[in-house]
């Protein structure tokens, strides 16, 4: 009886040191196979409006349109008071509308210069980090498992005529780069959980299809609150989420933090059974802390 005890013993031992020998030399190291990069946006392509966006974008028209016409008919109203004064007290000031109208125009094109018009940012992984954050028992004591990587990528482009017209790339994050504090939770993160040892599911991707809350005029310095809503990709399942987003311009740059939770199980994600590990929690906390670098065209 003792040698069948010991033998069976030796028997899970030697499967355990087996699967964590598989989930070691499979996990890899986590160097990524290429240079992040995601797909660019073209600063000269206006996107289609939604509805929503559009009624903005057309009212925020109508504005403008109706503030040329109180400017053409002032002018107008100037020249005829000054064409029915007498020949001699006639002040050579009058200007023609459709000359005025063209000089408005230009000094407030030549105001607006530093601000008007598409301009694209992109975001410098040197500055930017994803997280993901959940929890579990590990060796009885209740854990914050924290994973990150600088490995994103991605496009903006702010439209500071119609903020609405606006627009966010799909972006792009090597999960094969996520570490935490534990060489072989990494490595298990890249073998067995999120797969990402192989090339197929090496990249997660967010696409957005619709920003939420934008400002009617963006200023340099001041912080807006919006939500940006689109599809996340993980393991070739697409799901959608919303990230509720804080974000900041100054003169080069957009800084900002957008979060969601969401529940991984939605991904056909599972976690394998680990010995001293227990109670892991069904959703996470992803973060991206992103700096995005204006483009000189």
């Amino acid at each position: 009886m003792r040698i069948v005890v010991i033998a069976l013993a030796a028997a899970v031992i030697g499967a355990i040191v087996g699967i964590l020998g598989y989930v070691w030399v499979v996990g890899g190291d986590g160097a990524a196979s290429e240079p992040i990069s995601a797909p660019t946006l073209d600063v000269n392509a206006v996107p289609t409006l939604n509805p929503t966006e559009g009624v903005a974008a057309v009212t925020q028209v109508a504005e403008l349109s109706a503030q040329v016409a109180s400017l053409q008919a002032t002018n107008e109203a100037l020249v005829t008071a000054q064409a029915e004064m007498p020949t001699e007290e006639i002040q050579p000031t009058a200007v023609p509308t459709e000359e005025a109208a063209v000089m408005t125009e230009e000094a407030a094109a030549e105001a607006d210069s530093d601000t008007a018009g598409r301009q694209l940012y992109r975001i410098d992984p040197a500055n930017s980090t994803v997280t993901f954050m959940l929890q579990e028992d590990l060796r009885g004591v209740r854990t914050d498992v924290i994973g990150t990587t600088t490995e994103v990528a991605g496009d903006v482009i702010l439209d500071f005529d119609s903020p609405v017209a606006s627009q966010i790339g799909t972006i792009r994050i090597n999960a094969r780069t996520l570490a935490t504090d534990n060489e072989f939770r990494n490595r298990a993160l890249r073998a067995e959980i999120l797969r990402s040892s192989q090339d197929e599911y090496e990249f997660v991707e967010f696409t957005p299809t619709a920003i939420e809350g934008l400002p009617d005029q963006i200023t340099v310095g001041e912080t807006y609150d919006f939500n940006i809503i689109g599809d996340l990709t993980i393991l070739g399942q697409t799901k959608e989420v919303t990230f509720s987003t804080q974000a900041s311009l100054s003169d080069t740059q957009i800084t900002g933090t957008a979060t969601t939770n969401v529940i991984y199980g939605d991904w056909g994600i599972s976690i394998p059974n680990v010995p001293q590990v227990a109670n892991v929690t069904e959703d996470v906390t992803l973060t991206l802390d992103f700096v995005a670098l204006q483009v000189e065209e």
